[in-house]
């Protein structure tokens, strides 16, 4: 089991970067995969990145591709996500998640198959 915290959020200009950590108590957080959603207001929670256990593959959704870039750092239980270019559209709560059964599987896109899920960071950008 892990409690994933994430920080990082803020207001940011159109254009400008951010970078969202998620830190995860738990000693199996390196055997779980990791997945970033965001949700804005008046809109289902969407999928925005994840990554394997090992860090070895990445998956981004279409509108932040070339933008973000999720990574991870297993000694540390710390996944994180860097957002470049940020635009208005971007803006929305984003959560951290973790996925207990991935460690013989692709990560999800699905949030229903997160478990462990974090109180979210805001993420405002300004145009």
């Amino acid at each position: 089991q892990v409690q994933p915290v994430e920080s990082g959020g803020g207001l940011v200009q159109a254009g400008g970067s951010l970078r969202l950590s998620c830190a995860a108590s738990g000693r199996t957080f390196s055997s779980y995969a990791m997945g970033w959603f965001r949700q804005a207001p008046g809109k289902e929670r969407e999928f925005v990145a994840a990554i394997s256990w090992s860090g070895s593959s990445t998956y981004y959704t279409d509108s932040v591709k070339g933008r973000f870039t999720i990574s991870r750092d297993n000694a540390k239980n710390t996944v994180y996500l860097q957002m470049n270019s940020l635009k208005p559209e971007d803006t929305a709560d984003y959560y951290c998640a973790a996925d207990p059964d991935a460690y013989y599987r692709s990560p999800s896109r699905n949030r229903y198959a997160y478990e462990y899920w974090g109180q979210g960071t805001q993420v405002t950008v300004s145009s």
